[in-house]
């Protein structure tokens, strides 16, 4: 693939943005500067740079992000800084056929919510992972407000009837770590979901962190705000 085209397709402008790129001596392959935008690379798993920042050739982006709290889930917030702005420039330009460019997320946390985030710029994953029929299972760590118990536990397991649901909504599994520490694991997403599930029940989230999806967890050495590439072995873990 020519190194111009390399560069288009990993987010780093437009092809004649690209082009000057290269021309201007800007952009280096295993540490040589080239100069030709025609120069031919094999794409797949080419290390290069792009003044001075290294970066690696992925046909496809699947990244995680451990989302802070205070930042919305939106391309045109409204309130809070938006999750996009954590992300690198190419990631952000990834070039789409839709209006839309760059990474989406993969469904939506709310602004105060923190935890794992996937975001990719593959339709076909983001619709599998958001498909009823697959039940990727999610868990959060719930702080409440009020004392858990033994009743509420079961009631979240047994189901509870939301405003917009005729069917009662289920958690596929639900622990309660400590008094104000619910661990709740579900494989669909509504709205408010964790929010609705835990009022209907009596009581009320104080805080919410979404802890692994699938069977991936969150890292331990991710900081709030930190992204990463997800491996070949990470999506295996994940993929519905």
């Amino acid at each position: 693939m020519r190194l111009e085209e390399i560069l288009y397709t990993q987010g780093f402008g437009t092809r004649r943005v690209c082009a000057g790129l290269i021309q201007q001596g800007f952009v280096a392959v295993a540490g040589q500067i080239i100069t030709d935008a025609a120069a031919d690379f094999v794409a797949n798993g080419l290390y290069f740079s792009v003044q001075g920042v290294p970066w690696v050739y992925h046909a496809k982006a699947y990244v995680l992000l451990h989302k802070p709290a205070g930042t919305e889930c939106s391309h045109k917030p409204s309130t809070w800084p938006s999750i996009y702005t954590l992300l690198p420039a190419p990631l952000r330009q990834r070039p789409q056929k839709g209006p839309i460019q760059g990474v989406q997320a993969v469904g939506r946390l709310d602004q105060d919510t923190t935890g794992m985030l996937l975001l990719t710029d593959d339709g076909q994953f983001i619709h599998r992972m958001g498909s009823p029929k697959h039940h990727v299972p999610k868990v959060y760590e719930v702080t409440v407000k009020h004392p858990l118990d033994d009743k509420q536990v079961a009631r979240l397991l047994a189901g509870v009837v939301l405003d917009d649901s005729p069917k009662p909504v289920r958690a596929a599994a639900c622990e309660a770590v400590n008094p104000l520490h619910l661990r709740l694991t579900l494989t669909e997403g509504k709205y408010h979901q964790v929010k609705r599930m835990v009022a209907a029940v009596g009581n009320r989230v104080e805080g919410l962190h979404r802890s692994q999806i699938g069977g991936l967890g969150l890292p331990s050495d991710m900081a709030p705000g930190q992204w990463r590439w997800l491996s070949a072995d990470d999506l295996d873990t994940i993929r519905p």
